[in-house]
């Protein structure tokens, strides 16, 4: 996702509605999220459906990372040689 434009990427609700169609079409070619405002702060954000599957698979990605980790401190970690013995086990059958 790119990075956020604050003079371009910030609306009020008033003008996102009344031209929805070119803040679509904006954020899609951009790859930058819309902030939009109503009454003077941010209420919501418009992100393109590439960008927000992006950001969902960066998610599920860093919550594997993260059990991953717990399992091995928790001491269900295998070295490497027993991974290798047992993955060279599994092809030579």
């Amino acid at each position: 996702m790119q990075r956020i434009q604050l003079q371009e990427d910030i609306q009020p609700l008033s003008e996102f509605r009344s031209k929805v169609a070119f803040y679509l079409e904006k954020v899609n070619k951009s790859k930058r999220p819309l902030v939009i405002t109503q009454n003077g702060k941010s209420a919501a954000i418009l992100l393109g459906v590439s960008e927000y599957d992006s950001l969902i698979e960066k998610i599920e990605i860093l919550e594997d990372v993260k059990l991953a980790e717990k399992q091995i401190s928790d001491g269900f970690g295998l070295t490497h040689s027993k991974v290798k013995k047992r993955f060279l086990k599994r092809i030579t059958k």
